[in-house]
């Protein structure tokens, strides 16, 4: 299946994280998030990329233009000025990328890629989130239903821990416990073309009126992920992304 990233946001809660390089060019790893995002479909056998893009565009493009020299070790000859990777890096992806305005909003890039998806079912993410996600399983359920949108619906750890209270008697304790009923919109969806009508233009997000609409007219189910998520909004949450990449990594299988 065709798989459309929005890696066109601002990234404004990153403060100067992203003054000069869009959330997706982040590294984890020494590698950009968005390369981390496109792992976990790849592995599945999904690797038809189509990348919309907004601000700074322009770095996503160099770097998938530059693949191999960013990923391999180079000789450079200076009196010619050739380079040439050491070792080649030859993934067998196909990544299409979008310029789809810097001010669009997510439900607008969304609809700007509608005619690069045709008349097919289509997976959908953010450039912004990593999980150990089975992807083939999220497809096989959306296919079960029939409705045009699955969300992938997932219970992110609570930033704090969690006290269990008698009065004022502590009589339970949990650091940092994985939320029980706060299930949230994890942002793995898959899609049928019908869907991009319910998205009317570029000022539209695509959390509000379509995925409202397609509640109203029942046609969204929700695939429960119980694993690892987690998403990038502020420079803790890439911190603890880097962390656990020196730890292993829970969202590469």
């Amino acid at each position: 299946m065709k798989v459309i990233i929005l890696a066109g946001g601002l990234g404004t809660r990153l403060g100067e994280q992203t003054e000069f390089l869009p959330k997706p060019m982040l590294q984890i790893g020494g590698k950009p998030i968005i390369w981390h995002i496109m792992q976990i479909y790849a592995r599945e056998k999904h690797k038809d990329f189509y990348l919309a893009l907004g601000y700074k565009s322009e770095k996503i493009k160099e770097y998938f233009l530059n693949y191999n020299n960013f990923n391999s070790d180079l000789t450079i000859d200076l009196l010619s000025g050739i380079a040439k990777p050491k070792l080649s890096i030859k993934e067998d992806w196909r990544v299409t990328l979008v310029d789809t305005g810097s001010n669009t909003m997510t439900g607008g890039r969304t609809k700007r890629m509608k005619d690069y998806i045709g008349d097919e079912t289509c997976l959908l993410t953010y450039g912004d989130g990593v999980a150990d996600i089975d992807i083939d399983a999220l497809i096989a359920f959306h296919k079960s239903h029939g409705k045009l949108i699955t969300m992938t619906a997932v219970r992110p750890p609570a930033r704090f821990g969690e006290l269990h209270l008698n009065g004022s008697r502590v009589i339970g304790f949990k650091e940092k416990p994985q939320l029980h009923d706060g299930w949230i919109n994890g942002g793995f969806f898959v899609i049928e073309p019908k869907f991009f009508d319910f998205i009317d233009g570029d000022e539209t997000m695509l959390e509000r009126e379509p995925i409202e609409k397609a509640v109203e007219k029942n046609e969204i189910m929700a695939f429960r992920h119980e694993g690892f998520w987690q998403c990038v909004d502020t420079k803790r949450d890439l911190d603890l992304l880097q962390s656990l990449w020196i730890q292993g990594a829970p969202w590469i299988k």
